[in-house]
């Protein structure tokens, strides 16, 4: 039979009908086009990212399963003689958290991949940290009250400057004094406790004789019993302290400048602790001198630690009082002299004992204080200022890293930004040895763009694995830089390697593992949005780097090494990869927070081989360029293919 006719409008709505489908299947592919185009490329990234000849020549990424219930903020990581990481939060910039004495620690145990929640006694957000020489981790600072934006402000507050002029006895005021002008008649009250150190009597050094009386000071944060504006004062005045009589009234006086309902800034704490990497805990040790947030603590030649800078317990930068704590001790002497700093500054300690500041800091601070690159005596108390920087003023928020060797004394600056929340960045490295009679910076190779907030890492093959950052302040713009690199100090030069998956800004860093990769933590982005109108939430994703090294073949292997080797002393190393092994590193842990690690340094060990399968390496007298502690024991072969690490201690 043959098939009916096929009428014309039957012709017209089949028409329509292929025309409709059409039309919506193209709707379809361009309304998904974009997400279906992210979709393949993503899986083609994939693809190739995981090819063994892709990995040996970049390397690769991968995003620890941190369980929900562990997450945490992480703002600082060290890395203990146990194997172990300690990711510290305290509040984690966390309003909530603070009010609800919410404090976190996290031990990561990277052999088997497990996390720890640790037991954390004070909020330790923006804290200092630094290795100390038996093993464990000293940890001093953090935070005693989130700031106030300028419109939350409702009660007028600032700086009080207590003058004691008694020469005989200081003076005590507790929290809750009371001052009220004795120009403007307006009463503050003190939000703490202030000593006030006796008057000083200063001589003729000539003569002996007696010239002036100079008034002992103190400061204490003081707000108005009441809020409004009209509590507010415009101008310095002069104030009488309550509670005071006979001739302590006469000699005990506050004075302040304005004090207004302005912006009030983070106060720091004095609070300090060392972590015990065995027991897995914080021992409450000796308070410091100053109350300190963001503050840099810095290893010195004789095992004690230099604590600098820091916002202090009214929010205003520490004016120069920097402080030693002693290990044996567990208690904080002032220096004898002064020198200012923004906060977090980048101080490292030299092979002649004295400290190499570089520039890079964290923010907070006047922009003409402190800022310029120097060699710094602290004994001595003499700074050397290191010329040549390009962009001085783009320095806050950069990477600074000793450059292996560590005998070598070279510094590489990467990145960095303007004062404060510029949107300014910079592209430059900058490298500066100070083994030069007259060392000055010198450019090194560009980045592609803008970087605040790099991470720097040194690397077992005596490269530096450099991520992350952003162009803007705080990844403002969704400005991250999802780009990696390393730069090999023999050549002068960065190679780019593969890409990690998460952005990182504010409140991020990078550590260096035992087996040779590098974890990388934290990210604390202003916004969540291109066009900044999403507030951002802090980046608890994990992510570690396998480098190039670990996909190229076969690792040294150490057997067996001593657990301590005396500096100047031998150590023979039992490995059955002798004979291809052709340099040996001790590796500091780091201890980083905000891109800033003084604590990492790779040092260069003298090599023999004296048996098929033993090696004799020799570790540096020179105990500023070797500080006490424990080390990462790296070998690795002729074709930089590094070992895991063996941990020794250096006592």
């Amino acid at each position: 039979m043959s098939a009916p006719p096929v009428r014309p409008h039957h012709r017209r709505n089949r028409a329509r009908r292929l025309l409709a489908t059409a039309a919506v299947a193209a709707a379809v592919v361009g309304f998904n086009g974009p997400a279906l185009y992210r979709y393949g490329a993503e899986r083609y990234r994939d693809h190739a990212v995981d090819r063994p000849a892709y990995k040996a020549g970049h390397g690769h990424w991968d995003l620890l399963d941190v369980p929900a219930g562990v997450r945490v903020n992480a703002i600082h990581a060290a890395l203990l003689h146990t194997g172990k990481v300690l990711l510290i939060a305290g509040s984690g910039n966390d309003q909530r958290n603070f009010d609800a004495k919410r404090f976190e620690s996290l031990l990561w145990d990277p052999r088997t991949g497990r996390f720890r929640k640790v037991p954390t006694p004070a909020d330790m957000f923006c804290s200092g940290h630094t290795q100390l020489p038996g093993g464990r981790l000293l940890v001093a600072g953090g935070t005693k009250r989130y700031e106030t934006l300028e419109g939350d402000v409702t009660r007028a507050g600032g700086l009080m400057i207590v003058h004691n002029e008694d020469p005989d006895k200081p003076v005590t005021l507790p929290a809750g004094t009371r001052f009220t002008g004795r120009t403007n008649g307006r009463t503050f009250v003190s939000r703490d406790p202030v000593l006030v150190e006796r008057a000083r009597k200063v001589l003729d050094p000539r003569t002996g004789r007696f010239l002036r009386t100079e008034a002992g000071l103190g400061r204490t944060y003081v707000e108005a019993g009441r809020p409004g504006k009209r509590y507010a004062t415009g101008a310095e005045d002069t104030y009488r302290v309550h509670g005071l009589t006979g001739a302590d009234a006469r000699n005990v006086y506050g004075t302040a400048q304005k004090l207004a309902l302005d912006k009030k800034d983070f106060q720091g704490i004095r609070d300090a602790f060392e972590f015990d990497p065995v027991a897995e805990r914080y021992v409450p040790v000796d308070p410091m001198n100053e109350a300190r947030w963001y503050p840099t603590l810095t290893p010195l030649a004789d095992g004690t630690v230099l604590a600098v800078s820091g916002l202090d317990e009214i929010g205003q930068v520490v004016p120069g009082k920097n402080e030693v704590y002693d290990p044996a001790r567990r208690t904080w002497t002032y220096t004898p002299t002064e020198r200012r700093f923004p906060t977090y500054p980048a101080l490292f300690l030299l092979d002649d004992g004295r400290l190499f500041y570089s520039g890079s800091n964290a923010g907070y601070g006047p922009a003409d204080v402190g800022r310029a690159p120097g060699v710094w005596d602290v004994r001595r108390n003499t700074f050397r200022e290191v010329p040549g920087l390009t962009d001085p003023h783009l320095m806050e928020t950069s990477a600074t890293v000793m450059l292996p060797p560590a005998q070598d004394q070279r510094f590489l600056v990467v990145g960095g930004g303007g004062v404060g929340e510029s949107p300014r960045s910079s592209a430059r490295s900058r490298l500066v040895d100070l083994k030069d009679p007259s060392p000055r910076f010198r450019d090194g190779p560009a980045l592609e763009r803008g970087t605040r907030y790099p991470s720097a890492s040194l690397l077992p093959d005596d490269t530096v694995l450099v991520t992350g950052g952003s162009e803007d302040y705080r990844g403002r713009g969704a400005s991250d830089i999802l780009q990696a690199r390393t730069y090999d100090p023999r050549t002068g030069r960065f190679r780019r390697v593969a890409d990690p998956r998460v952005g990182r800004n504010y409140h991020s860093g990078s550590v260096l593992l035992p087996d040779g990769r590098v974890m990388v933590f934290g990210s604390d982005p202003l916004f969540a949005d291109r066009e900044n109108t999403r507030p951002g939430t802090f980046e608890q994703r994990v992510e570690v780097y396998s480098p190039p090294y670990l996909f190229r073949g076969p690792r040294p292997r150490v057997v067996s090494a001593p657990r301590r080797v005396a500096r100047g002393d031998s150590a023979v190393l039992r490995t059955p990869d002798a004979a291809r092994v052709r340099t040996a590193r001790l590796m500091r842990p780091s201890a980083v927070t905000h891109v800033t690690d003084v604590d990492q340094r790779s040092v260069a060990l003298a090599v023999e081989r004296t048996g098929p399968d033993t090696l004799r390496v020799t570790v540096p007298a020179n105990r500023a360029l070797v500080p006490s502690g424990h080390y990462m024991l790296f070998v690795a072969d002729g074709r930089a293919i590094p070992s895991e690490a063996v941990w020794v201690e250096v006592p």
